[in-house]
Parts: C-alpha cells; structure tokens; sequence
C-alpha cells in the first residue's frame, strides 16, 4: 500500500464530503418539494449544468472501461468518442423543447411528459419502468469503477475488507444525497472535472514522454489491435459494427434518466442550447484518455514485475491504474485515483436521484397514493435514493460482475426503446399511446431476445440482400419499434384518439 497515495486520496474524497452537505444550503429552496430536491429548483445556469451533466455522463466507469477496452480490444473501443460527439446535435434539436414542455406542465422525469403527452398511464408506466431498469446496473458499475482504483492503492478487492471502503462511500453518498438532494452532485462535479481534466492533460503529456514520443505509442500496439479490421466481400465487418454502435448509443445516452434529470434541471431551454455546444469538450478529454489503452500496451504494464504479487493485472480494468502507478509519483497517483472515485459518486448520486424521481412520481403517486402531498411526495423519493443504493451495493457484492455488465448491456438496448414516444413524440402529431405502447413491447422483446441469443454480445449479423451487415441490436430493436409504433398509429387513432398534441 503506497501510503501517501492513500493520504492524498483520503483528503480529497472528504472534501468533497464535506461539499455535499454544505450543498444543502447551496441556492436554497424547499427540499420537501419534489423539483427542488430532485431537479435543483430547476435553477442551475451554463456552467453548472456544463459540470453537472459532465460529471453524469463521463463515470468513473467510462475513465476505466474506455482505455481498458483500447487496452484489450483495440481499436473498436475508439467509437465512445464519435458517440459522445453524435450526441450532442441530437442534444441542440431536441432536448430544449423536451425542457420547455417539462417546465410547462411541471414535469420531473420523461416518463410524466409521456404521461401528459399521450394521456396514456400505461405507456407512461413502460417508460418508467424501463427506466429504472437501465439504470440500476449502470449505479452498480460505478462501483465497479470505484474498486478498481481501491484495490490500485493497495486494498483487498474481496471479502468484507475490500467490501468495507465500498460501503463507508456509499454510506457517505447515501447521506449527504438525502440531506442535498441534485444540488450535491452537481457542486461536487466541479471538483471532479477539475481532477479529471488535471489528470488527463498531465497523463497525455507526461507519459508519451516517458515512453519516447506518441510514434513509438502507436508503434508499440498491434495492427490487429491499432485500426479495424479490413471487412471481407459481402460483409461490412467491424465498419458496420463500429458506426452502429456509435450512432445507437447517440441516440440512447440523453435518454438514460440521468441525462435528462440533468437536462430537466437547467434554468432554461438556451441553457441546454449552450451545454450542447460546451460539452463537446469532454469528448476531447474522452479521445486523449481513450488513447491511454494503446500507452498501457506500449509501456508492457501486463509484465511489470510490481504487478505480479499483491496487486495483479487479472483484469484489463486495472491496465490505467497499473500505468498511473508505474508513471507518476505517490501524490498524484493518489489525486488521479480521486478523480475516478469521485467520478463514480457524482453520476451514482444522480442516477440514484432519477431513479427516485420516476418511482416516486410515475408509480408511487400514479398508481399508490394519487393524493400524496408534495412533503410526502419528496420524502418517498428520499427514502427510494436510499434504496436504490443499498439495492447497487448488494447487486454488486452478490451477483458476479458479469452479470452487471450484461444487464447494462441490456439497459442499452431496452432505454432506446423509450426513443419513439419521448423524442419522436414531441415532433410526430399522428402517433397514438397505444400504438407506442406495442411497438415497446416488440422492441423490447426483440432486443431482449437478439441479446441472449447473441450470447449476450451486442453486435448481430444482419443478412440483407445477400450482404451481412453486423449491427448493434438496440438499433434493430428500435427500427422493430418505430415500425411498429407508425403503422399502427393511423388505425389505433381512428379507434382510440388521444391528444395530438402537448402545447
């Protein structure tokens, strides 16, 4: 254990505790009321919500997972940044107006839009549902990302000591969440982007430098791993598998409740505007630390003899860790370490947040207490942001970790499944609830089954005209849906009108 790592790490992890509970007083409002606890009062300006939305979107998983994939995989791992760059024009076109008709008609979560939009609580209900399902193995993950710098600093990864420093974290978010509510994490995302980007820039700099300039990086990696594959005749290869996933998972990550808990917190719909032109600068950052994966495979930290006791490299998560630890003196391997931890309390506590957000308002109030006062309203949201972490903190000490990314997997292929009713529904007049509603069901079931049939790999050969397209099965899925969704709108309207319109 590198003590001054772990004294570095330690003072930075409680300042940014001692940031989240002084978030409570932070533009304060009234906590007993949902939108204040759960969206900020609706009141954070450019920068905060650059920040808050920063944090919620680039994890601590992301930080490790994205050079780990580089690491292992090679090249395929790049397409997070076209996605995270695709994003943002859906950002500017859409999301601004989802803003003013949530803010209109008071709406906190996509699925109370769904429900105003289309009158239809069922509809509404599979939303937020699916919802909640995407999420809480994206919650678990960051613990994931959590761990791996723990066990980095000279911890034990298993057991009842290496669950301990989990559970005093989660117990820490646990508590200043309930008492702040939106306001924590978005005051301690400063911080954490502000580690982040230090880490980053030092790491592109520094360690390229070591290693004798990027010519040698790139000369260090393996050409099967440093471009995709050439496809064969008749087969788009890695090409079509590439370009879907980055364009799937664009049109998916600002339908996660997170992101739009995030969005729907903005003080207005030029605020979000603006942010879709401002956070492009994370994918700068995303390209440099995605880039860290080849510098790992140049620096051979798989054969470094440091690692082959204690701490081994028995997973390509730990190939950034590894490198930080050969690259750089204690202090900062302790402040880098930080930055990803505190990466992963920022997006949990938002994704918790969200979580509670729809149980409360799209199954609590709808379904079990319509009468509920909004005091009672906020403090079920209060408590299900409590279950919903101890609900990820079980999910990750009980279930193998496998199983979490399977299920996140699968998340990406069900919340993408939300698209037609909140994104197409803001612009399309002529779709019907109903109609939604069974085109989520065949997407949903379609996606679901492609996945366990695919043995749970998220590219399916698509045969069409006597070519094999490989594509990423959240973008088939949906296709199933939309199809689904426009045919049978016409002759469900004809039986079963509902509004055309939310103005």
């Amino acid at each position: 254990m590198d003590t001054v790592a772990v004294i570095v790490f330690v003072l930075l992890f409680a300042a940014v505790t001692v940031l989240g509970f002084m978030a409570a007083r932070w533009r304060s409002g009234d906590l007993a009321v949902l939108h204040e606890w759960g969206l900020g009062g609706r009141r954070f300006g450019s920068w905060v919500t650059w920040f808050l939305l920063g944090g919620d979107l680039y994890t601590a998983y992301t930080f490790i997972a994205v050079p780990a994939l580089m690491f292992g995989a090679g090249a395929i791992g790049f397409f997070a940044t076209p996605y995270t760059i695709l994003a943002y024009p859906i950002l500017y076109m859409v999301y601004p107006k989802l803003w003013k008709v949530a803010h209109r008609h008071g709406c906190v979560t996509a699925a109370d839009y769904v429900r105003r939009r289309f009158d239809n609580r069922w509809l509404a209900l599979a939303v937020a549902v699916t919802g909640i399902l995407a999420t809480m193995p994206y919650i678990a993950l960051q613990l994931v990302g959590m761990q791996v710098v723990i066990g980095a600093l000279g911890f034990p990864t298993s057991g009842f000591a290496g669950e301990l420093p989990l559970i005093i974290a989660f117990v820490i978010l646990a508590a200043f969440t309930y008492t702040s509510g939106l306001r924590a994490p978005a005051m301690i995302a400063v911080v954490k982007d502000v580690l982040i980007y230090i880490a980053v820039i030092a790491a592109v700099i520094i360690i390229p430098e070591h290693l004798g300039g990027y010519a040698k990086v790139f000369a260090a990696v393996p050409k099967a791993k440093l471009l995709l594959a050439t496809p064969p005749a008749g087969n788009w290869g890695s090409f079509s598998a590439y370009a879907t996933l980055a364009f799937g998972s664009a049109c998916a990550l600002f339908l996660y409740p997170h992101s739009i808990t995030g969005v729907l917190s903005a003080s207005s719909a030029n605020v979000v505007r603006r942010n879709a032109a401002y956070l492009p600068a994370y994918s700068v950052v995303l390209a440099l630390l995605a880039l860290l994966g080849f510098m790992a495979i140049a620096a051979g930290v798989a054969s470094m003899p440091q690692f082959a006791g204690g701490f081994k490299l028995y997973s390509n998560n730990f190939a950034i860790p590894a490198l930080f630890l050969a690259s750089f003196p204690s202090w900062f391997v302790g402040l880098a370490f930080a930055a990803i931890a505190i990466g992963a309390l920022v997006p949990a506590a938002i994704m918790s947040i969200a979580t509670a957000n729809i149980f409360t308002r799209n199954i609590y109030r709808e379904f079990i207490s319509p009468n509920c006062t909004d005091a009672q309203e906020s403090s079920m949201a209060k408590f299900i942001s409590l279950v919903v972490k101890v609900g990820a903190l079980v999910f990750i000490f009980a279930i193998p970790l496998q199983y979490a990314l399977w299920l996140q997997l699968l998340g990406g292929v069900w919340i993408i499944q939300t698209l037609p009713s909140v994104i197409l529904g803001l612009f399309a007049r002529m779709l019907n609830g109903w109609a939604l509603l069974l085109g989520w069901v065949a997407g949903f079931a379609w996606g679901t089954d492609l996945i366990i049939s695919n043995h749970f790999a998220p590219i399916y050969p698509l045969h069409l005209m006597g070519t094999v397209i490989p594509c990423y099965i959240a973008l088939i899925a949906v296709v199933v849906n939309i199809v689904v969704s426009f045919v049978l709108s016409p002759v469900l309207n004809a039986v079963c009108p509902g509004p055309r319109e939310l103005a």
